[in-house]
């Protein structure tokens, strides 16, 4: 089902765009790989099974995250400007 107005709240700022409890804890893992990568732990993998994920959607998500990282440093030393 498309939610446009959740869309919208989640683009403006997700921790306060009423997601369901999976989702935040999707991307409040997102959010630590993308700003403290050092900083992740076994703690965060364990929270995202806690949530419902499998392996699978695990290495998905940090490949994600991973590949936009990639993608936007190496726009940022290019010089590249994107939308």
């Amino acid at each position: 089902m498309k939610d446009d107005a959740l869309l919208e709240r989640s683009e403006q700022d997700w921790h306060t765009a009423g997601l369901d409890e999976r989702r935040q804890v999707i991307l409040a893992y997102a959010e630590k790989l993308t700003l403290t990568p050092a900083a992740m732990q076994r703690a965060d993998v364990e929270s995202l099974r806690t949530a419902g994920l499998a392996d699978a959607d695990i290495l998905g998500l940090v490949e994600c995250v991973a590949y936009y990282a990639y993608a936007n440093r190496i726009a940022d030393a290019l010089g590249v400007r994107l939308e």
